[in-house]
């Protein structure tokens, strides 16, 4: 059963709620609870899914981040950036084309992360082995190309982290012929605690507006990685850790560290 946390808490019973019009301040004012409550998973969820990155990382595993749409930010958050992990994998849906010969006019469809049967094909490019660990962000959890993913993941046997708006999931059903949700197949699920629809400030005559989701699976994605370099340092172990490419000896260092991964991780653009 998936580890997970309350999304009902007085932290969270307040976000979406603005009184105060639509400016820069009183987003800022908005969604200073929503950190707030996001940081409240630091003594659970997180650590569950600190151990699951252990164990994979331990066990010459790679970390494959996912997530369509906006939420491709989580995954950009993860994989391939200054600070972060080594062995970690972005998927994406343009690697249909970039590698799996698809013509580039499939990625013109607005509704090709609703598609399921692109998933078994994403994951059969993303080169997985057994002690890899997925990471999966839909703010939605309902899209037929993440929930199959998912549903082929656990299917493989890899444990699967996901990242989602718990209050979103609860309130829409699900686009995949099974009717199951991201959350169904999640070993950890970590709240994003956005709201329903995502953003936050009330607009006159326009509904909501200003979205959240991309900042707080930003700050999910750095408190694990945060909690992961801790275990390791902390074991004696050395971190496998990017550094800016931007800085000298930067390149050298990482290539290095990749060599031991290649073939399994890309840093396509």
């Amino acid at each position: 059963m998936a580890s997970t946390t309350d999304g009902s808490t007085g932290a969270h019973a307040g976000t979406g709620t603005n009184t105060g019009g639509v400016s820069a301040q009183s987003y800022v004012h908005t969604l200073t609870p929503i950190l707030a409550a996001v940081t409240e998973q630091i003594d659970g969820p997180i650590q569950d899914a600190a151990d699951l990155f252990v164990t994979s990382l331990r066990n010459d595993g790679v970390i494959q981040a996912f997530g369509s749409g906006h939420s491709e930010a989580l995954a950009m958050e993860i994989a391939g950036r200054a600070g972060g992990l080594i062995a970690t994998n972005r998927l994406a849906l343009r690697d249909l084309v970039l590698l799996g010969g698809e013509p580039v006019e499939l990625l013109r469809s607005g509704e090709l992360e609703r598609d399921p049967s692109i998933s078994r094909r994403l994951y059969e490019l993303s080169a997985a082995q057994q002690n890899d660990l997925f990471v999966i962000a839909s703010n939605s959890g309902v899209n037929g190309s993440i929930v199959e993913l998912a549903s082929v993941v656990k299917e493989h046997g890899h444990p699967l982290i996901a990242i989602t708006s718990l209050q979103h999931t609860a309130g829409v059903d699900s686009r995949h012929p099974s009717g199951k949700k991201l959350i169904d197949f999640a070993d950890v699920v970590l709240d994003n605690h956005a709201p329903y629809g995502d953003s936050v400030l009330d607009l006159p005559g326009f509904g909501k507006v200003c979205a959240v989701s991309s900042i707080t699976a930003a700050l999910i994605a750095q408190m694990l990685v945060a909690e992961v370099l801790r275990r390791l340092a902390e074991a004696g172990e050395t971190p496998p850790v990017y550094l800016s490419a931007n800085i000298p000896g930067g390149d050298d260092h990482n290539h290095a560290l990749e060599a031991k991964y290649a073939g399994r991780i890309r840093r396509t653009a």
